[in-house]
Order: structure tokens, then sequence, then C-alpha cells
């Protein structure tokens, strides 16, 4: 089964254009790539609040867009967005997806796919960083 990693994006960004492994400077997106590196996945991606789903490699324009300020009949409809992005380099039905990722990213995401796990569901950021350090060190 392919197993593919999806990372949500961060605030903190750099203020230039860049490849998405790049451009998102915060800790817990540094170490929730480094975490998605070590499973060896298929393929990992970025889960955009603006671009939906984006390639490690794809240059994108920083930019000021959050899940978090959005309705919920503009979620649903990014989280469409999103599934028909996915369904284009892999089977929603027989991929595995790990989600670092919060609550927000993949409310609406989850009813379409099989098979899946959240290794931090409900964990604080804090924490989150706390296990991701932990589990990436070495």
């Amino acid at each position: 089964m392919k197993h593919i990693v999806l990372i949500s994006c961060v605030s903190k960004k750099l203020s230039y254009s860049a490849k998405a492994k790049d451009i998102y400077i915060s800790p817990l997106f540094k170490y929730n790539l480094k975490y998605a590196e070590k499973m060896a996945p298929d393929m990992i991606a970025v889960l955009s609040a603006k671009y939906g789903l984006l390639s490690l490699d794809q240059v994108i324009d920083p930019y000021e867009q959050t899940l978090n300020t959005m309705s919920v009949s503009e979620v649903k409809n990014w989280s469409a967005k999103v599934c028909d992005q996915l369904s284009v380099v892999c089977s929603l039905r027989d991929t595995e997806f790990t989600f670092l990722a919060g609550e927000k990213y993949r409310k609406y995401l989850l009813p379409n796919l099989s098979h899946y796990i959240i290794p931090f569901k409900g964990l604080s950021i804090g924490k989150q960083l706390q296990n991701l350090k932990l589990l990436t060190a070495g």
C-alpha cells in the first residue's frame, strides 16, 4: 500500500518565493518534515491553506491565509480541492495517509480516505514539538 505523509502549512514563512519544503520556517514544520522523512513514505506533501496540496519542491510565493479564519463552507471547498489534487497522485481508498496536521486540516478530508494515521491527535503544539524532538533525535 502506498504511504503519503501530509504536513499542514504554518504561518511563519520566508518573505520571498521558495520551495514548499523551505518556505515554512517554524520549528513545528521543520520537525514534522524531519519526522516524515524518517518514515520513508512514498510521498510527503504540504496541506496549504492557499494552494491546497503542494509537493515539497513546488515553488510558491509567501502568503497570509489560514483555514482558521475560513468559514465552514470555505474549508469544505478547500478539502474537496485537496481530495481532487490527491486523487491525481494516488488512490484515496488504497493509500495510507499520515496526518501531521491539525483538526481543521483533517476534518473534511478524513471521510474520503480509507486508511489514515494521526500520530499526534489531541496534543498541543508544545507536546507535539516535544514528541517530534524525541522521535527525530539522532
